[in-house]
Protein backbone atom coordinates (compact mmCIF):
# COMPACT_ATOMS: atom_id res chain seq x y z
CA UNK A 1 0.00 0.00 0.00
CA UNK A 2 1.29 3.43 -0.95
CA UNK A 3 1.15 6.79 0.70
CA UNK A 4 -2.27 7.87 1.94
CA UNK A 5 -3.50 11.36 2.84
CA UNK A 6 -4.80 11.64 6.39
CA UNK A 7 -7.32 14.46 5.89
CA UNK A 8 -8.13 17.54 3.84
CA UNK A 9 -5.93 20.25 5.32
CA UNK A 10 -7.31 23.48 3.87
CA UNK A 11 -9.07 25.23 1.03
CA UNK A 12 -7.52 28.25 -0.67
CA UNK A 13 -9.87 30.72 -2.38
CA UNK A 14 -9.27 33.98 -4.19
CA UNK A 15 -11.53 36.78 -2.99
CA UNK A 16 -12.19 40.35 -4.10
CA UNK A 17 -11.62 41.84 -0.62
CA UNK A 18 -9.71 39.84 2.01
CA UNK A 19 -10.87 42.01 4.94
CA UNK A 20 -14.55 41.71 4.00
CA UNK A 21 -14.26 37.96 3.35
CA UNK A 22 -12.45 37.49 6.66
CA UNK A 23 -15.21 39.35 8.53
CA UNK A 24 -17.89 37.28 6.75
CA UNK A 25 -16.35 33.89 7.57
CA UNK A 26 -15.51 34.89 11.16
CA UNK A 27 -19.03 36.23 11.79
CA UNK A 28 -21.08 33.54 10.05
CA UNK A 29 -19.00 30.45 10.89
CA UNK A 30 -17.17 31.66 13.99
CA UNK A 31 -13.76 31.00 12.41
CA UNK A 32 -10.62 32.39 14.05
CA UNK A 33 -7.95 34.41 12.24
CA UNK A 34 -4.79 32.38 12.75
CA UNK A 35 -2.49 34.80 10.90
CA UNK A 36 -2.46 37.41 8.14
CA UNK A 37 -0.06 38.47 5.43
CA UNK A 38 -0.88 42.15 5.37
CA UNK A 39 -3.91 42.80 3.17
CA UNK A 40 -2.86 40.06 0.71
CA UNK A 41 -4.02 36.99 2.64
CA UNK A 42 -5.82 35.80 5.75
CA UNK A 43 -5.69 32.29 7.20
CA UNK A 44 -8.72 31.15 9.20
CA UNK A 45 -9.58 28.04 11.16
CA UNK A 46 -12.40 26.39 13.07
CA UNK A 47 -9.79 24.19 14.74
CA UNK A 48 -7.32 26.43 16.53
CA UNK A 49 -4.91 23.50 16.90
CA UNK A 50 -4.04 23.73 13.18
CA UNK A 51 -2.59 26.54 11.10
CA UNK A 52 -5.68 27.11 8.94
CA UNK A 53 -8.55 25.43 7.12
CA UNK A 54 -9.26 28.24 4.70
CA UNK A 55 -6.87 30.69 3.10
CA UNK A 56 -8.35 33.89 1.67
CA UNK A 57 -6.11 35.35 -1.03
CA UNK A 58 -6.58 38.84 -2.48
CA UNK A 59 -7.52 38.80 -6.19
CA UNK A 60 -5.91 41.08 -8.72
CA UNK A 61 -8.28 43.80 -9.97
CA UNK A 62 -8.63 42.13 -13.39
CA UNK A 63 -9.65 38.73 -11.94
CA UNK A 64 -13.06 37.66 -13.29
CA UNK A 65 -15.83 36.64 -10.91
CA UNK A 66 -17.03 33.07 -10.33
CA UNK A 67 -18.89 31.18 -13.01
CA UNK A 68 -22.34 29.74 -12.29
CA UNK A 69 -21.96 26.36 -10.52
CA UNK A 70 -22.34 23.43 -12.88
CA UNK A 71 -20.91 25.51 -15.74
CA UNK A 72 -17.25 25.08 -14.86
CA UNK A 73 -14.85 22.48 -13.61
CA UNK A 74 -13.34 22.89 -10.16
CA UNK A 75 -14.55 23.44 -6.64
CA UNK A 76 -18.31 23.01 -6.22
CA UNK A 77 -18.54 24.04 -2.57
CA UNK A 78 -16.80 23.90 0.80
CA UNK A 79 -18.63 22.05 3.58
CA UNK A 80 -18.37 23.01 7.24
CA UNK A 81 -19.67 20.53 9.81
CA UNK A 82 -21.39 22.00 12.86
CA UNK A 83 -21.11 20.35 16.26
CA UNK A 84 -24.80 20.57 17.15
CA UNK A 85 -28.11 21.14 15.42
CA UNK A 86 -28.51 24.34 17.49
CA UNK A 87 -25.22 25.61 15.99
CA UNK A 88 -26.60 24.95 12.50
CA UNK A 89 -29.74 26.91 13.35
CA UNK A 90 -27.63 29.80 14.65
CA UNK A 91 -25.64 29.96 11.39
CA UNK A 92 -28.95 29.91 9.47
CA UNK A 93 -30.15 32.91 11.50
CA UNK A 94 -26.86 34.76 10.85
CA UNK A 95 -27.10 34.13 7.11
CA UNK A 96 -30.68 35.44 7.04
CA UNK A 97 -29.73 38.50 9.11
CA UNK A 98 -26.92 39.33 6.65
CA UNK A 99 -29.25 38.75 3.65
CA UNK A 100 -26.68 36.22 2.42
CA UNK A 101 -27.73 34.22 -0.62
CA UNK A 102 -29.03 30.87 0.62
CA UNK A 103 -28.91 28.63 -2.44
CA UNK A 104 -30.84 25.72 -0.95
CA UNK A 105 -31.45 23.75 2.21
CA UNK A 106 -31.11 20.05 1.60
CA UNK A 107 -32.15 17.02 3.59
CA UNK A 108 -29.52 14.33 3.00
CA UNK A 109 -31.35 11.91 5.33
CA UNK A 110 -28.37 11.63 7.69
CA UNK A 111 -27.57 15.36 7.64
CA UNK A 112 -29.19 18.69 6.94
CA UNK A 113 -27.18 21.09 4.79
CA UNK A 114 -27.57 24.81 4.19
CA UNK A 115 -25.87 25.91 0.96
CA UNK A 116 -24.98 29.59 0.71
CA UNK A 117 -22.71 31.97 -1.16
CA UNK A 118 -20.02 34.12 0.38
CA UNK A 119 -19.47 37.74 -0.68
CA UNK A 120 -17.66 36.65 -3.88
CA UNK A 121 -20.23 34.02 -4.88
CA UNK A 122 -18.26 30.99 -3.64
CA UNK A 123 -20.62 28.29 -2.48
CA UNK A 124 -20.37 26.89 1.03
CA UNK A 125 -22.36 24.31 2.93
CA UNK A 126 -22.89 24.21 6.67
CA UNK A 127 -24.36 20.98 7.90
CA UNK A 128 -25.21 18.99 10.98
CA UNK A 129 -24.75 15.26 10.64
CA UNK A 130 -26.43 12.68 12.85
CA UNK A 131 -24.10 10.41 14.82
CA UNK A 132 -23.23 7.36 12.69
CA UNK A 133 -25.29 5.04 14.92
CA UNK A 134 -28.39 7.18 14.19
CA UNK A 135 -28.06 7.17 10.37
CA UNK A 136 -31.32 5.96 8.79
CA UNK A 137 -30.67 2.49 7.36
CA UNK A 138 -32.49 -0.17 5.43
CA UNK A 139 -31.45 -3.56 4.04
CA UNK A 140 -29.31 -1.91 1.33
CA UNK A 141 -27.39 0.42 3.66
CA UNK A 142 -28.22 4.10 4.11
CA UNK A 143 -31.90 4.78 3.68
CA UNK A 144 -32.78 7.46 1.15
CA UNK A 145 -36.43 7.53 2.20
CA UNK A 146 -36.26 8.62 5.84
CA UNK A 147 -36.14 12.38 6.21
CA UNK A 148 -33.73 14.10 8.56
CA UNK A 149 -35.53 14.13 11.91
CA UNK A 150 -35.21 17.89 12.70
CA UNK A 151 -36.44 21.06 11.01
CA UNK A 152 -34.59 24.40 11.01
CA UNK A 153 -37.69 26.52 11.55
CA UNK A 154 -41.38 26.01 10.86
CA UNK A 155 -41.33 28.40 7.89
CA UNK A 156 -38.13 27.10 6.27
CA UNK A 157 -38.74 24.70 3.36
CA UNK A 158 -36.39 21.74 3.21
CA UNK A 159 -35.96 19.49 0.18
CA UNK A 160 -36.61 15.95 1.39
CA UNK A 161 -35.17 13.59 0.43
CA UNK A 162 -32.40 14.93 -1.81
CA UNK A 163 -32.34 13.05 -5.11
CA UNK A 164 -29.61 14.92 -6.98
CA UNK A 165 -26.91 13.72 -4.57
CA UNK A 166 -25.95 10.08 -4.79
CA UNK A 167 -25.27 8.46 -1.46
CA UNK A 168 -24.00 5.26 -3.08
Amino acid sequence: MGAKAIQLSHVNITVSDVAQAEEFYCDVLGLTVMFRRGSAASFLSANEACSHEIALIQARPETPGPVEPGRRLGLNHMAWQMGTFEDLKEVHRKLKARNAEIVRIADHNFSLGIYFRDLDGNENEVHYELPLEDFPRDETGFSRENPFPYQLEDDTPVDSPVREISLV
